[in-house]
């Protein structure tokens, strides 16, 4: 296990792969590590790609810092650009990310085209088709969990009282769910992890309805119950570059863990058409 250093802070990153590949950096989501990616990164790594696996913010221990002001979205992007600098030289690097991760990548790509070779969503759309559709679809109802995690202390203490059982009720496997929930040990561990929505109120509108303008691969899949249909098909009005969207049938919101060869045989077409030494 490698760490980077930015403002204080030290973040975990698992590095895979040969030393002189391409850069793809994999961004995990709620309430995930980087161990989420343990299924793909092989299958990268096999095409000579090299994998920078990172514990963000609240989620390395080091680089855990209290209140929501601190999981601003512009605090989590220049995370992944001092990663990047320091592993890469300041890139470009091929950005994976899913869930939160890939609210990151797009706001990363949104604003540092330059460290992007190319970006690869899953799950989560731009972040402008997100919020409007939370207004104009069932996306509302959906994200009915990013209301309550406003309140403080309680979502914390609920989530622990059966993290194993919740997560395989949200459609993770036994062995995923007790990998995920040994994560957080009390509390103050899943705290950290529950700022990132609670700052959430705390997004730019301006940087949120930035478009990508990156090559982008965009994967949604159909039994996902946290993001509707809508939210994902409007995802394209918000990409002004090469896009592609791809849905996976019969699988749930976790599609690292659940779908990696399927991901694979989507993600490294993706990286070749589109190789970080072009740029």
């Amino acid at each position: 296990m490698a760490t980077i250093n930015r403002a204080g802070l030290e973040f975990d990153i698992t590095e895979s792969g040969p030393a002189a590949g391409e850069p793809v950096v994999l961004l995990h989501g709620f309430p995930q590590h980087a161990d989420c990616w343990d299924a793909l990164t092989p299958l990268l790594t096999a095409h000579g790609y090299r994998v920078l696996a990172m514990n963000q913010r609240g989620y390395s221990p080091s680089a855990s810092p209290r209140g929501r002001l601190a999981y601003r979205m512009e605090e989590l992007v220049a995370d992944v650009v001092a990663l990047i600098d320091a592993r890469t030289g300041g890139g470009p690097a091929h950005v994976v990310g899913h869930d939160w991760g890939a609210a990151v990548a797009w706001a990363l790509t949104a604003a540092h085209p330059e460290r992007v070779a190319s970006l690869t969503a899953l799950s989560v759309p731009h972040p402008s088709a997100f919020l409007t559709s939370m207004f104009t679809s069932v996306q509302g109802l959906k994200s009915w969990y990013m209301y309550a995690f406003q309140l403080p202390w309680l979502p914390e203490r609920l989530l622990l009282v059966d993290p194993v059982r919740t997560l395989i009720r949200l459609g993770l496997s036994p062995e995923q769910a007790r990998r995920d929930a040994a994560w957080f040990s009390g509390p103050e561990a899943l705290r950290t992890a529950i700022n990132w929505y609670r700052a959430m109120p705390l997004v730019n509108p301006r940087a949120a309805r930035t478009p990508v303008r990156r090559p982008t691969l965009f994967v949604w899949s159909d039994g996902d119950v946290a993001i509707s249909r809508q939210a994902a098909r409007r995802c394209a009005r918000h990409v002004q570059g090469p896009y592609t969207f791809v849905t996976l049938a019969g699988v749930s919101h976790w599609i690292p863990d659940q779908a990696p060869g399927e991901l694979a045989e989507l993600l490294v077409p993706h990286l070749k058409l589109w190789p970080a030494t072009a740029r």
